[in-house]
């Protein structure tokens, strides 16, 4: 992973288990976006957390539950959607279920608000 994708702004697709832990495991704010192809709620939830990656430090990942069981399991992904926010490598907050821009942006901000004092 280039040192320019840790400041992304456009979502990153987790590739790996390894790939997944050099993505978290940095300062800052990480949205992670548990999702599956066949889930109609994370096609609806996509375009936001587009527009959170675009529009904030954070950095936004894509875990494909699929393809990565074992990452879902370690994180206790039981349904989809499923959003969890780290802060400097360590999780933070979930949120679970369709939500609305607002509410992301509202964990993003209040994150980084903590992660910088």
């Amino acid at each position: 992973m280039s040192d320019s994708e840790l400041v992304s702004d456009e979502l990153i697709h987790v590739e790996s288990v390894d790939h997944f832990k050099r993505v978290v495991d940095r300062e800052g704010v990480v949205l992670v976006d548990f999702y599956a192809d066949w889930c109609g709620p994370c096609k609806m939830l996509e375009p936001i957390v587009e527009t959170i990656a675009a529009d904030t430090d954070a950095l936004v990942a894509k875990v494909d539950i699929d393809e990565f069981q074992q990452l879902a399991g370690a994180y206790q992904v039981q349904s989809v959607p499923n959003v969890v926010f780290f802060a400097d490598g360590e999780p933070k907050k979930r949120v679970v279920g369709m939500r609305g821009e607002e509410v992301l942006r509202r964990v993003v901000e209040d994150l980084s608000a903590s992660s910088d004092r």
